[in-house]
């Protein structure tokens, strides 16, 4: 009896975008090609627009790392008018050291910390060639404030962290990017001398609410901002892009204080409160600029008579393994 198998064969191509390592505000040369491809289908996974509560989400209640000095509590994270303010706040408190060690610790700052319950993330699945996470923000002011927009997994950092949107309160026309990897626990390959990428910009990220947007695919990490991109990290050896592919994550919304992000570690020159503002959280994916979706017959093979093994619509072979082959 004849066995016939059937492929789903995509026409694809890859998101081509630039990337910017100028100090200087930074603008789109053609604002509209700039966009994401008009017609692909892009397929919503995910959406929070903070008008019930925050059951998608894991709320922290403990201390963290990098020598931060704020314990995360689930009252500093407050919802009103669709608008989820996590409000960083000096005062004395007492909890946990961090999620692994629950010896008790008194902290000088009290703040907020939430992730997805869920994790999101490409991978050769159907429908998961591509990933957009994106959050409407309006970061906070104040010098030792230390707003993210990220995601990741444990056990750290072996399934990756991408941290879209990490900001010093002082600093309200600037953020950057980051990106850490490594195959064991608690020791990143990554380097920040070559990771870390600063977004200089001509607005006050502290005045105005802003998107900020990441597209994530086998070889590229794309960071936006209000529909702009603002750089492209291409795989390489020394980002590991490539191994963070179908490694799926927790996105994560926090506003930690001081620690190493910081040169100045006093913590009476840290501003006594400041909130984050997220008007909404999304998350899509897609397969590559869906463009066919076309059925091929392909018969088996004959291992005596190789020839006679056909395909019908063979055109669409090719461009179909320029994809796969593009995404390796």
């Amino acid at each position: 009896m004849k066995k016939t198998f059937f492929i789903l064969l995509f026409s694809f191509s890859l998101l081509s975008c630039g990337g910017s390592d100028s100090d200087d505000p930074i603008t789109p040369e053609n604002p509209e090609t700039d966009k994401p491809k008009v017609g692909t289908e892009w397929i919503s996974v995910f959406e929070e627009n903070f008008d019930s509560d925050l059951s998608k989400w894991s709320l922290w209640t403990t201390g963290a790392y990098n020598n931060e000095i704020q314990l995360y509590q689930p009252e500093q994270l407050n919802l009103e008018n669709g608008i989820l303010s996590i409000t960083a706040e000096r005062k004395s408190v007492t909890g946990a050291t961090n999620p692994y060690d629950n010896t008790s610790k008194t902290f000088k700052f009290a703040s907020g910390r939430m992730e997805t319950k869920l994790k999101y993330g490409p991978s050769f699945g159907q429908d998961e060639l591509e990933y957009r996470f994106i959050a409407r923000i309006q970061l906070p002011k104040g010098h030792g404030m230390w707003p993210a927009f990220w995601s990741t997994s444990d056990p750290w950092p072996t399934n990756g962290e991408i941290d879209i949107v990490e900001a010093r309160g002082s600093e309200p026309k600037k953020f950057q990017s980051n990106i850490f990897y490594g195959v064991e626990e608690n020791k990143p390959l990554t380097n920040n001398t070559t990771t870390v990428k600063e977004y200089n910009l001509d607005v006050d990220l502290t005045e105005d609410f802003h998107i900020y947007e990441l597209i994530w695919t086998a070889k590229t990490l794309v960071v936006r901002f209000d529909d702009v991109t603002l750089h492209t990290y291409n795989a390489n050896s020394t980002n590991y892009i490539d191994k963070l592919f179908g490694k799926k994550q927790h996105i994560v919304l926090n506003v930690a204080v001081g620690g190493w992000f910081f040169t100045d570690t006093n913590d009476a020159n840290y501003a006594d409160s400041a909130v984050m503002k997220v008007d909404w959280v999304k998350v899509y994916k897609r397969i590559l600029d869906l463009v066919l979706r076309k059925i091929v017959e392909i018969k088996p093979f004959n291992s005596d008579k190789k020839k006679n093994n056909s395909i019908t619509n063979t055109f669409l072979v090719s461009p179909l393994n320029d994809a796969i082959n593009a995404l390796k």
